[in-house]
């Protein structure tokens, strides 16, 4: 009998770890707004490979004004990855939020930015340029779905002291987006949990705030088209 149940919990402990492991990102959900009261906290390292399925919020007036918020923490020279993906879904073909660094030790805001910093905090923002050439995309096979690549930081921080990690959409159109962490695959068990969790619900579009199946996708191109 013991030696069955154990069969199980290894049959299950492996495919657990299987899972995790082909999908690289360890996947968390906005599940209330990541503001500068509550933001998203990096608990573990920032190097750690994160992918965070946020979502920018529109009022009542349709705009989005919303901006997310994330915090992480270094005490020595740390390399800090940042990017921000869009999900390739009906009405996202225009959405393209940006994202900031805040921390100690970086550049002074040259212009007008929709957030406050703190006291001898700098900046660097990453803008996710339009183009008249359509969108580079890939599709993610474990979460069942294509993206749009936006912009990517890398960089190694030498200060030591609290960052802040800013996403907004300048263009006030708001919409679903993937907050990407931190590139190095480190797999403790209660991230194992955490993929084994989530990732059916991305696959079954849970994570998202329209419906973005391919029968919506055609709909919307065939719309589309008899607009214009």
């Amino acid at each position: 009998m013991l030696k069955h149940i154990f069969k199980i919990v290894l049959i299950i402990s492996t495919f657990v770890l299987d899972t995790a492991q082909s999908w690289a990102h360890v996947p968390y959900f906005e599940h209330q707004d990541f503001s500068v009261q509550k933001p998203f906290t990096v608990e573990y390292s920032i190097e750690q490979s994160l992918a965070i399925y946020a979502w920018l919020e529109k009022n009542d007036l349709g705009n989005s004004e919303d901006i997310d918020v994330f915090v992480f923490r270094i005490e020595e020279p740390t390399n800090v990855y940042l990017e921000v993906l869009v999900p390739e879904c009906p009405g996202y073909e225009e959405f393209y939020p940006w994202f900031a660094l805040v921390g100690p030790g970086l550049s002074e805001p040259n212009g007008a930015i929709p957030f406050d910093i703190p006291p001898n905090y700098g900046i660097e923002i990453i803008q996710n340029e339009k183009s008249s050439e359509s969108r580079d995309t890939f599709y993610e096979f474990f979460g069942g779905k294509s993206y749009y690549r936006g912009p990517h930081f890398y960089k190694n921080l030498n200060i030591p002291g609290t960052y802040y990690v800013y996403f907004w959409d300048p263009d006030q159109k708001g919409g679903d987006y993937v907050a990407v962490l931190g590139r190095k695959e480190i797999w403790r068990f209660r991230d194992i949990c955490q993929a084994f969790r989530n990732t059916p619900l991305i696959r079954m579009d849970k994570e998202l705030h329209i419906n973005c199946s391919e029968s919506a996708v055609e709909n919307w191109h065939e719309l589309d088209t008899v607009n214009h």
